[in-house]
């Protein structure tokens, strides 16, 4: 194994704690239990009805009750996507076993990506505002729809003081806030929650992303989001992601945090500057964010141990991806293990990566690669090693997570176990 180079002042980032809100789960045992399982959380969309719409089908998130996590005031405050980040939060700082208010207000911060914001509780608004008049739009609107409300309202229940932001870069957003963590602990802060979740589960919000024209029409869940499959017909939205705890490894073990489960080890990220929308053909700047990752690790494409892919669920963005593995890979590629568990969910986002390295951490911690599901028969030229039909035992150091977000960013984040020794 490569040795992996180090920050020119030793400070490393770890992941310390985890807490997830997903289509099919609500608790990171639960959700990693069914996802291990191959147990879908797709279904026809029941928050309204979508019989008008030609998408009808998403990941949404049964059974989630906000006040289970945050008082009454905080609720009607804020979106659905900002209740389930705070809830996620308050997971991950329980598992990590840490009390932010016995901790340096000025050395925790707070970092998450998003998408699309606070869009339920802005139609919600702008209903009021045409039907009724500028008088009944609610004081709160200001914020709850804004991008950065849930790392603020993160940081203000948690009073964490350090330097805080959002990433805006669709589904790559959730690596990159990972990233800007990372960075974060180098310079000197303690901790970060990070990571991210989105709410795009409603009529305005659906016509939004119905425009991307990638968007599955199947009504069968069974038949829709095949990533990879040559029955790909694009994809289904999901709601939910992770929030997860990222520490100075020597500050994390001082403290006694029950948990190490990885090391955010490498980094690549690149722009295709082709199309608002669509990725460049040629899958080059793709193939790129993976091997600057790697290169960023000190590692080779040998170290890698498995791949959690981005699986945009579309004919053309699957065989880009196939293609940008293969081209980084090489000769491996046919042997590296492949999985996309957002299979199960659908794309969550802003929060369908910082829920796959949540995945790729448990998959560290259990030995274990969970499947992708509804891939029967591989596209022509997605011939990868893709761990299908039910979870696999796997020998698991080193994995590399890899996501694209509209507008061309790409995105790739290496993360590896850490000995109790070292």
């Amino acid at each position: 194994m490569t040795t992996v180079s180090l920050p020119s002042d030793g400070r490393r980032a770890v992941i310390t704690g985890i807490g997830v809100v997903a289509p099919n789960g609500i608790g990171t045992e639960t959700w990693w239990e069914a996802t291990k399982e191959g147990k879908s959380g797709i279904g026809r969309i029941q928050r309204f009805d979508p019989s008008k719409y030609a998408t009808q089908l998403a990941g949404e998130v049964d059974g989630f009750q906000a006040s289970d996590y945050i008082e009454q005031r905080l609720i009607v405050q804020t979106d659905r996507w900002t209740h389930m980040a705070l809830a996620a939060a308050q997971m991950a700082l329980k598992d990590a076993n840490f009390d932010p208010s016995t901790h340096d207000p000025y050395k925790m911060s707070v970092i998450t990506a998003s998408s699309s914001g606070g869009n339920e509780f802005g139609q919600k608004e702008i209903q009021a505002l045409w039907g009724k008049g500028p008088i009944f739009v609610g004081a709160y609107q200001s914020i709850a729809w804004f991008y950065a409300a849930t790392t603020g309202q993160i940081a203000i229940k948690h009073g964490m003081k350090g330097a805080c932001g959002v990433v805006l870069a669709e589904q790559a957003g959730g690596l990159e806030a990972l990233q800007q963590s990372r960075r974060t602990i180098r310079r000197g802060v303690d901790l970060v929650v990070s990571g991210g979740t989105e709410g795009p589960i409603g009529p305005y919000a659906l016509c939004c992303q119905l425009t991307n024209g990638n968007m599955s029409k199947e009504t069968d869940p069974a038949a829709a989001y095949r990533p990879f499959d040559a029955r790909a017909n694009g994809y289904v939205p999901g709601e939910g992601g992770a929030i997860l705890i990222v520490e100075e490894l020597e500050y994390a073990r001082q403290r006694g945090a029950p948990h190490i489960y990885g090391e955010i080890v490498g980094y690549g990220a690149t722009n295709d500057a082709y199309h608002h929308s669509k990725a460049a053909p040629d899958g080059r700047q793709f193939a790129r964010a993976m091997s600057v990752a790697l290169k960023t690790a000190g590692i080779g494409p040998d170290d890698v141990d498995a791949i959690f892919a981005d699986a945009a669920g579309t004919p053309e963005g699957d065989a880009l991806e196939a293609k940008a593995i293969k081209e980084v890979f090489s000769n491996g590629s046919s042997q590296v293990p492949v999985t996309a568990p957002k299979s199960l969910v659908g794309r969550l986002y802003g929060g369908g990566a910082p829920l796959d390295v949540a995945a790729a951490l448990l998959a560290l911690r259990d030995q274990c690669l969970p499947p992708t599901i509804n891939l029967d028969q591989p596209a022509e030229g997605c011939d990868l090693n893709f761990v299908t039909g039910k979870a696999q035992d796997a020998k698991l150091n080193t994995v590399l997570i890899n996501a694209r977000g509209f507008g061309g960013f790409n995105g790739a984040l290496v993360v590896r176990a850490v000995s109790r020794e070292l």
